[in-house]
Protein backbone atom coordinates (compact mmCIF):
# COMPACT_ATOMS: atom_id res chain seq x y z
CA UNK A 1 0.00 0.00 0.00
CA UNK A 2 2.93 2.95 0.67
CA UNK A 3 4.42 1.63 -2.64
CA UNK A 4 1.02 2.49 -4.53
CA UNK A 5 0.82 5.64 -2.35
CA UNK A 6 4.60 6.88 -3.32
CA UNK A 7 4.07 5.51 -6.72
CA UNK A 8 0.71 8.11 -7.47
CA UNK A 9 2.66 10.35 -5.53
CA UNK A 10 5.39 10.72 -7.53
CA UNK A 11 2.61 10.48 -10.88
CA UNK A 12 0.89 13.51 -8.93
CA UNK A 13 4.23 15.56 -9.31
CA UNK A 14 5.42 15.02 -12.07
CA UNK A 15 1.63 15.84 -13.97
CA UNK A 16 1.87 18.83 -12.09
CA UNK A 17 5.85 19.83 -12.94
CA UNK A 18 4.79 18.82 -16.97
CA UNK A 19 1.35 21.12 -16.58
CA UNK A 20 3.20 24.20 -15.31
CA UNK A 21 5.98 24.22 -17.72
CA UNK A 22 3.60 23.80 -20.41
CA UNK A 23 1.32 26.22 -19.09
CA UNK A 24 3.94 29.41 -19.27
CA UNK A 25 3.88 30.32 -22.64
CA UNK A 26 5.34 33.25 -24.83
CA UNK A 27 1.45 34.05 -25.90
CA UNK A 28 0.49 34.62 -22.04
CA UNK A 29 -1.10 38.47 -21.80
CA UNK A 30 0.65 40.35 -18.99
CA UNK A 31 -3.29 42.16 -18.76
CA UNK A 32 -5.77 39.18 -18.61
CA UNK A 33 -3.93 37.03 -16.03
CA UNK A 34 -4.19 36.67 -12.88
CA UNK A 35 -0.33 34.91 -12.67
CA UNK A 36 1.89 36.24 -14.71
CA UNK A 37 5.74 35.68 -15.26
CA UNK A 38 7.76 36.48 -18.68
CA UNK A 39 11.39 36.67 -19.49
CA UNK A 40 11.85 39.87 -22.23
CA UNK A 41 15.06 39.78 -23.75
CA UNK A 42 16.91 42.24 -25.59
CA UNK A 43 18.80 45.85 -24.44
CA UNK A 44 19.00 46.58 -20.99
CA UNK A 45 20.99 49.30 -19.32
CA UNK A 46 21.31 50.62 -15.94
CA UNK A 47 22.80 54.42 -14.64
CA UNK A 48 23.42 55.46 -11.18
CA UNK A 49 26.53 57.81 -11.09
CA UNK A 50 29.71 56.23 -12.00
CA UNK A 51 27.94 52.74 -12.18
CA UNK A 52 27.38 51.94 -16.31
CA UNK A 53 25.41 48.76 -17.03
CA UNK A 54 24.46 48.52 -20.81
CA UNK A 55 23.92 44.75 -23.03
CA UNK A 56 22.46 44.28 -26.06
CA UNK A 57 22.23 40.62 -24.88
CA UNK A 58 19.90 41.39 -21.49
CA UNK A 59 16.73 40.30 -20.03
CA UNK A 60 14.18 41.15 -17.68
CA UNK A 61 12.46 38.76 -15.59
CA UNK A 62 8.80 40.31 -15.42
CA UNK A 63 6.29 38.73 -12.83
CA UNK A 64 2.86 40.07 -11.81
CA UNK A 65 2.54 40.08 -7.92
CA UNK A 66 -0.48 39.44 -5.98
CA UNK A 67 -2.43 43.03 -5.39
CA UNK A 68 -2.84 42.55 -9.75
CA UNK A 69 -2.14 45.87 -10.69
CA UNK A 70 1.58 45.98 -9.04
CA UNK A 71 4.66 44.22 -11.58
CA UNK A 72 8.15 42.99 -10.46
CA UNK A 73 10.80 43.39 -12.74
CA UNK A 74 14.40 41.74 -12.44
CA UNK A 75 17.03 42.57 -14.04
CA UNK A 76 20.13 40.13 -15.93
CA UNK A 77 23.49 41.50 -15.70
CA UNK A 78 23.15 42.47 -12.10
CA UNK A 79 21.21 45.44 -12.77
CA UNK A 80 19.03 46.37 -9.53
CA UNK A 81 15.43 45.19 -9.83
CA UNK A 82 12.33 47.22 -9.71
CA UNK A 83 9.51 45.83 -7.50
CA UNK A 84 5.93 46.87 -6.72
CA UNK A 85 5.69 49.15 -10.04
CA UNK A 86 1.82 49.97 -10.45
CA UNK A 87 0.50 49.40 -13.85
CA UNK A 88 -3.36 50.13 -15.77
CA UNK A 89 -4.36 49.02 -19.07
CA UNK A 90 -4.13 50.50 -21.68
CA UNK A 91 -6.37 49.14 -24.46
CA UNK A 92 -7.08 45.51 -24.79
CA UNK A 93 -3.65 44.16 -24.24
CA UNK A 94 -1.05 46.95 -23.18
CA UNK A 95 -0.36 48.21 -19.77
CA UNK A 96 1.19 51.32 -18.95
CA UNK A 97 2.68 52.26 -15.65
CA UNK A 98 0.71 54.62 -13.50
CA UNK A 99 1.92 57.95 -13.64
CA UNK A 100 3.77 57.52 -16.45
CA UNK A 101 5.15 60.96 -18.74
CA UNK A 102 7.33 61.59 -21.32
CA UNK A 103 10.84 61.29 -19.60
CA UNK A 104 9.62 58.07 -17.18
CA UNK A 105 7.35 55.13 -18.23
CA UNK A 106 7.05 51.37 -18.68
CA UNK A 107 4.71 49.73 -21.20
CA UNK A 108 4.46 46.03 -21.52
CA UNK A 109 2.15 43.72 -23.59
CA UNK A 110 2.52 40.20 -24.29
CA UNK A 111 5.05 40.76 -27.16
CA UNK A 112 7.24 44.04 -25.87
CA UNK A 113 8.93 45.41 -22.86
CA UNK A 114 9.78 49.50 -23.12
CA UNK A 115 11.27 50.64 -19.89
CA UNK A 116 12.66 54.32 -19.67
CA UNK A 117 12.64 54.81 -15.64
CA UNK A 118 14.12 57.76 -13.91
CA UNK A 119 14.34 57.56 -9.57
CA UNK A 120 16.40 59.21 -6.91
CA UNK A 121 19.18 60.25 -9.74
CA UNK A 122 19.19 56.43 -11.30
CA UNK A 123 17.86 55.47 -15.01
CA UNK A 124 16.77 51.92 -15.96
CA UNK A 125 16.22 51.35 -19.63
CA UNK A 126 14.60 48.43 -21.10
CA UNK A 127 13.96 47.51 -25.06
CA UNK A 128 12.91 43.89 -25.00
CA UNK A 129 10.69 41.07 -26.77
CA UNK A 130 9.12 37.75 -26.12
Amino acid sequence: MKKAIKILGMFMLTFFIISSVSSCSDDDDPVNNDFFAGTYKGSVSFVDGDTNISTSDGSVFVTKIASGTKYNFAFSNSIPDLNGVEFQQQGDHTLVMVGASATTYIRIDNNDLKILYIKDGKTWTANCTR
